[in-house]
């Protein structure tokens, strides 16, 4: 399912890299505590909600904690701009973040880097992220797109969106934007199912870890044989959900509207 989605998206003029590309970050342990947050899709009030709910939770314990965001801050929301500008700064004080790539972020690259008006990004969401940036139609009707999202889009955006990693992995634990395709190894699984793939009934679940991922909108946190999806569907749902994980992996579920 998901190669046929790709070649519909490079049939389009998309550009999705073929071959692993974005780092992949592999962590011999883990700390303390790890909150995993699911899509935020341009819903910063969200973000600074929950990180605010994080750091009120946490207070109380001691030793290493971090933040893993799953992927897709652009797009669909109003705010995606803003999103990126905050996750380029330093996280919370006392927390370690890491923000991992969505499949958004990804097309929203392409759209950069040819920001072609049948582009299939603009209608996933991309206007939206291009209004949070002061790009609209008026604007784009009076000079050059490219011109308009040099002048507009900070080159730390930029960085962040190329730079992303595409998987993280402590003992016990993996977590990825989208899904892992069956029998391959997490170091060798590439970019395009890690972003793009949804588990589904055919997934096994592996005997050495627990899937974390987001991707694929739920009405709740999901937690079954081997995967937890943390994606509530934010932008839609005003919900951004949440997962606790400590050294005993007693999970708790946190959740901001």
């Amino acid at each position: 399912m998901v190669r046929r989605l790709l070649d519909r998206l490079r049939a389009a003029g998309t550009v999705v890299p073929e071959a692993p590309s974005r780092p992949k970050l592999f962590f011999d342990s883990r700390p303390d505590f790890i909150y995993a947050i699911g899509d935020i899709h341009g819903c910063l009030s969200l973000l600074k909600k929950m990180e605010k709910a994080i750091l009120e939770d946490a207070a109380s314990v001691e030793g290493e904690k971090w933040i893993v965001l799953l992927g897709d801050y652009v797009d669909r929301g109003p705010e995606s701009a803003g999103v990126l500008d905050h996750l380029t700064h330093a996280p919370p004080e006392g927390l370690k973040r890491f923000c991992l790539a969505g499949n958004h972020e990804e097309l929203m690259l392409s759209y950069l880097s040819r920001p072609d008006p049948s582009h299939l990004w603009l209608g996933l969401g991309g206007r939206d992220t291009l209004r949070s940036y002061g790009i609209g139609e008026a604007s784009e009707r009076k000079t050059s797109m490219r011109s308009l999202l040099e002048s507009h889009v900070p080159s730390e955006h930029l960085d962040f969106l190329r730079t992303a990693p595409a998987l993280l992995a402590v003992p016990g634990y993996v977590f990825v934007h989208g899904g892992l395709r069956n029998g391959v190894p997490p170091p060798q699984q590439a970019d395009a199912d890690l972003l793009w793939l949804r588990p589904d009934t055919t997934n096994t679940p592996h005997e050495d870890f627990v899937l974390i991922h987001g991707h694929t909108p739920v009405r709740e946190v999901e937690m079954i044989a081997g995967r937890i999806n943390v994606d509530t569907g934010a932008y839609a749902s005003g919900i951004l959900s949440c997962v606790r994980i400590d050294r005993s992996n007693k999970i708790v579920k946190l959740a901001t509207r």
